[in-house]
């Protein structure tokens, strides 16, 4: 299947160094199923306008400016002049400003993954250039990048023969974990108890495979959607599974939970 064409094309440069490259975002949701919002009366669908908090009137595009509240129904309007004056001198080029150890950048900072690949036959020693000096040096890029108007800050990462261009969170996004965890025990683990979890985590240890994340309230609504084109008949409410846990709030006993599910694997086992 040929790949889709790149939604972003420009250079990728490292001081003198320059290449242009093509970017692809690594992931998708185009197969997902998506719904629009529709009239039940006339089955027309319904469309978002912005209107006048006050006027209720609809506002015209010219008159939508941004607004920045200082005080309760006080803003501070700022202009798209303004706004341009502090975004990136060139939104056609990933300039690599810096490199950090690879290492030093946890997951929680990283959001969405790009494909980075050089765009003609002209650029490609240049890019192999630097993605293996990456590589050598065991180091991740950082730069900044407009993505769908909106300036990122992103990690250059080799991979293979290419480079994933991740988006970065901002450092005021992400909150620190101290502040939920330090309530948590250090834990003083009953052997007992601790050798009958690790036992579970070795029976069900297997390797990895995509089609353990994979969505099962996406195919029931395609089964669903199925159905409606078949038949014109009510979709009756879907059932919990068998074998699923009950919430009824009772207090499960650990160990018995665990002896229980450890039961499950032996022969005579019983069965849920």
């Amino acid at each position: 299947m040929a790949p889709p064409r790149p939604y972003w094309k420009g250079y990728l440069k490292l001081s003198l160094v320059t290449c242009p490259v093509s970017m692809m975002p690594a992931t998708s949701e185009s197969e997902k199923v998506r719904f629009h919002t529709l009239n039940r009366k006339s089955n027309n669908r319904v469309v978002s306008r912005y209107v006048d908090a006050v006027t209720g009137k609809e506002v015209d595009d010219d008159d939508e400016v941004k607004g920045y509240e200082r005080g309760e129904n006080d803003f501070l309007v700022i202009e798209d002049e303004e706004l341009e004056s502090v975004a990136l001198e060139s939104a056609r080029t990933i300039d690599i400003e810096k490199f950090v150890p690879r290492e030093a950048i946890e997951w929680i900072w990283l959001e969405k993954p790009h494909y980075l690949t050089p765009s003609d036959e002209v650029g490609h020693e240049a890019f192999s250039v630097i993605r293996d000096a990456m590589v050598a040096e065991k180091v991740a890029g950082i730069s900044r990048l407009v993505i769908g108007r909106r300036e990122r800050a992103v990690m250059l990462e080799p991979c293979g023969k290419g480079i994933i261009v991740w988006t970065l969170r901002y450092g005021d996004e992400v909150r620190k974990p101290e502040t939920y965890f330090a309530e948590i025990g250090d834990g003083d683990d009953d052997p007992k108890l601790m050798s009958l979890v690790t036992s579970l985590i070795e029976e069900r240890s297997k390797p990895w495979n995509p089609d353990m994340v994979s969505d099962p309230v996406q195919e029931k609504l395609l089964e669903i959607i199925e159905s409606k084109r078949k038949s014109a008949k009510k979709v009756a409410k879907p059932k919990g599974k068998e074998g699923e846990p009950v919430h009824a709030g009772n207090v499960i006993d650990l160990m018995a939970a665990l002896k229980g599910s450890l039961e499950k694997k032996k022969p005579g086992g019983k069965k849920s």
